[in-house]
């Protein structure tokens, strides 16, 4: 039996591509204006390493992810709620460790141009991205889905 060709949430734009977009337009608006903030190296090193952080978090939400037989890729169906690993502690830990690569490239920079960009990058994950995924596993898990909601916070 195969799914229907509208189960998926229908999000604005690919994840990775929005990541892609992101990185685009943070090296433009710091090549435009590049001004340093006068961060220390251990705070440059703290973005690095949250930077690395951010994709050891990704690989272990993605192996989570796969191992329970789920999709990773929004455009295809969801089978199943993922609750366990990174999942415990926050319900997108896929989308948090972009976010958190991207804000640790930045400080490592040191680069506010680039750092000003995540912030349409993240209403457009928010929006376009993790609240249409929201509707439709409420909608496809129905009562499951809102009790892991209740259970764990969107973010962190």
């Amino acid at each position: 039996m195969s799914d229907p060709p509208d189960d998926h949430p229908g999000v604005l734009v690919f994840p990775p591509l929005l990541f892609a977009i992101g990185v685009a337009c943070g090296v433009i608006a710091h090549l435009v204006c590049p001004y340093r903030l006068a961060f220390g190296p251990w705070i440059r090193g703290l973005g690095g390493a949250l930077g690395l952080a951010a994709v050891v978090f990704a690989i272990w939400g993605e192996r989570t992810m796969k191992a329970a037989g789920t999709n990773v890729l929004p455009n295809l169906p969801a089978i199943v709620i993922v609750s366990n690993g990174p999942f415990m502690f926050t319900r997108n830990p896929l989308y948090l460790a972009v976010l958190s690569l991207f804000a640790g490239t930045g400080i490592a920079l040191a680069s506010p141009a680039f750092l000003a960009v995540l912030v349409p990058m993240s209403i457009v994950l928010h929006v376009g991205i993790v609240r249409r995924e929201e509707r439709y596993l409420e909608a496809k898990f129905g009562d499951v889905y809102r009790a892991y909601k209740a259970r764990v916070r969107r973010w962190i």
